[in-house]
């Protein structure tokens, strides 16, 4: 995908710049697939009802790490010469033009890798036979926040609770004292939890 007035360049090599763009199509058609292969996995690891509780679990797990690395990571700038491309690269982007549907969801070269990561974790805690379970309840969360993310700023849906979930994370975007709160996307439970609503 090219540089456009809605979608700016972001890097000077064009293949990074095209790198830097995915629709948000591409995290079911990457992730659904592996995310079925895990929960099927995970049933027949530890049987359907214990795989399913694994699920839910894992899903959790997901909107906790959503909160915190939004918080956390998102919002960081380390106080180094390269802290504010890092930063605009990993999040700022977002900020700057946050109309730009295709810098709303990760590039799946990306999210492999740090799927990668999450999965040896899961695998190093949970085991063979419950990591898959969890880790498929994971990976569904990763994809309803990133097609959920997407749906807030381009979608026009009239459900309540997705309408909840818009005006909560456009705060986040514009209003100047909410800058610092409203970091759940895909739900807003943590932020309740901690008292950043």
């Amino acid at each position: 995908m090219r540089a456009s007035p809605e979608s700016p360049r972001m890097f000077d090599q064009d293949w990074l710049d095209a790198l830097s763009r995915t629709p948000w199509w591409t995290v079911p058609l990457v992730w659904g697939p592996i995310t079925a292969a895990l929960a099927a996995l995970g049933a027949r690891g530890t049987g359907p009802l214990a795989a399913l509780g694994l699920f839910a679990a894992g899903w959790l797990i997901w909107s906790l790490t959503e909160y915190v690395l939004h918080r956390t990571l998102f919002h960081w700038v380390p106080q180094t010469p390269w802290g504010p491309r890092m930063h605009f690269i990993l999040h700022g982007v977002h900020h700057t033009w946050v109309f730009d549907r295709y810098r709303l969801v990760m590039p799946p070269a990306a999210s492999l890798a740090v799927g990668l990561v999450f999965g040896a974790m899961f695998y190093a805690v949970l085991g063979p036979a419950w990591a898959p379970g969890a880790f498929a309840g994971f990976t569904f969360g990763y994809m309803l926040y990133d097609v959920t993310h997407y749906a807030t700023h381009h979608l026009k849906l009239r459900w309540g609770w997705f309408q909840a979930l818009k005006q909560h994370h456009m705060l986040h975007h514009h209003s100047p004292r909410h800058q610092d709160r409203k970091f759940g996307v895909s739900t807003r439970l943590w932020d309740r939890v901690f008292g950043t609503m």
